[in-house]
C-alpha cells in the first residue's frame, strides 16, 4: 500500500534520528571527552615512549615520541642490577594482606552499624567518622615511637597491623550499601535460627559483593603506591616495596630515566589489571552506596 501524502507522527521522527540540537550537543560532548582524554594520557604515553627510547634521544627539544631505536633491554637491566624480585615480593604481601585484613575489619564493623540496633549506633559511627578529618600525617610521629619501642621499625608488621582497624571510608561505604538490604532479611533468618554471625556472613557479605570489590581496589591501590610511611619505616633495602625500589633506582641511575620509566609501566601494570577486571564492581558500588543514609 502506498503511503503517499501520509504525515509521519513527530514521534516517529524523533525515533529515527536525533533531532539537529540534540545530535550537535551530543558531537560537542564526545569531542572534549576525547581530547580530554588525550590530554590525561600523554603523560602515560610519553612514559611508556621514554621506556624504550635510547639515552641520546630522551631530552631533546621538542620531544620526540617514537623511538629511533626500540631499547626493550631497559625492561631488563634494572633486575640484573637491583632485587626488584623482592620488591615486589614484599608490595604483594603488604598488599595482599592488607585486602584481607581490611576486608574481614570494615565489613564487620560495618555490618553491626548498619544491621544491629543498639543504643548510641549512631553516635558512634560519627566518632567513627570524625576521625576522617585527623590528617593522617599528624600521627607519622606517635605511630613510629609506638612501632620504634615494639622494635617492628624495619619491618613489613606496620605496613600491615594497620589494617586491622578497617578505615573509616570503607566501614562508611559498607555501612551506606548494607543499609540498602531491607531489614526484613534479617528478622526472617533470625526467626529461622541463624546467629548474627550467620546473618552477616551468610546473607550480607555476599550481597555486599559490590562494595567489597570496591574496597578491595582501593585498599590494593593504596598499598601498591604507598611511599611515604614505607619510606619512613623501612631502612634495609631488603624490605623496600616497590615505590621504595624505584626511587633507589632513580638515585643509583639517574641517567638512565629510561630504565626507571620501564620500571614504572611495570609497577603499575597490576593496579590497571585489577581496575579493569572489577570496574564493574567498582562502578555500582560507589552508585549504590550513596542511594540511602
Amino acid at each position: 500500500m502506498s503511503t503517499t501524502g501520509v504525515a509521519v507522527s513527530p514521534v516517529v521522527e524523533t525515533k529515527r534520528g536525533l533531532r539537529p540540537a540534540s545530535l550537535a550537543w551530543r558531537t560537542i560532548t564526545y569531542v572534549l571527552v576525547v581530547v580530554g582524554a588525550i590530554v590525561y594520557s600523554m603523560p602515560f604515553v610519553w612514559m611508556l615512549s621514554t621506556s624504550v627510547k635510547p639515552g641520546y634521544q630522551v631530552y631533546k627539544i621538542p620531544p620526540e615520541w617514537i623511538p629511533d631505536v626500540w631499547n626493550w633491554v631497559n625492561y631488563v637491566i634494572p633486575w640484573q642490577n637491583m632485587p626488584f624480585y623482592k620488591y615486589y615480593l614484599n608490595s604483594i604481601t603488604v598488599a595482599g594482606t592488607s585486602i584481607v585484613l581490611t576486608l574481614i575489619t570494615s565489613s564487620l564493623v560495618a555490618f553491626g552499624f548498619a544491621r544491629m540496633r543498639f543504643r548510641g549506633r549512631d553516635f558512634i559511627f560519627m566518632l567513627v567518622l570524625s576521625t576522617m578529618m585527623l590528617p593522617v600525617q599528624v600521627t607519622w610521629i606517635p605511630i613510629y615511637i609506638l612501632w620504634s619501642r615494639l622494635g617492628l621499625v624495619n619491618t613489613l608488621v606496620p605496613l600491615i597491623v594497620p589494617s586491622l582497624f578497617g578505615g573509616a571510608f570503607n566501614i562508611f561505604l559498607l555501612r551506606q550499601y548494607m543499609m540498602t538490604v531491607p531489614l526484613e532479611y534479617d528478622d526472617a533468618a533470625r526467626i529461622d535460627g541463624a546467629s548474627w554471625f550467620q546473618i552477616y556472613y551468610r546473607l550480607m557479605l555476599p550481597m555486599s559483593a559490590p562494595a567489597l570489590g570496591v574496597i578491595a581496589i582501593f585498599a590494593f591501590t593504596h598499598h601498591w603506591n604507598d611511599f611515604v610511611w614505607p619510606l619512613i619505616i623501612l631502612n634495609d633495602s631488603n624490605n623496600f616495596t616497590i615505590p621504595l625500589g624505584l626511587m633507589l633506582l632513580n638515585s643509583r641511575y639517574v641517567q638512565e630515566i629510561q630504565q626507571t620509566m620501564a620500571q614504572t609501566i611495570l609497577a603499575i601494570i597490576p593496579v590497571l589489571v585489577l581496575f579493569f577486571t572489577a570496574q564493574r564492581f567498582y562502578i555500582q558500588g560507589i552508585v549504590i552506596s550513596g542511594v540511602k543514609g
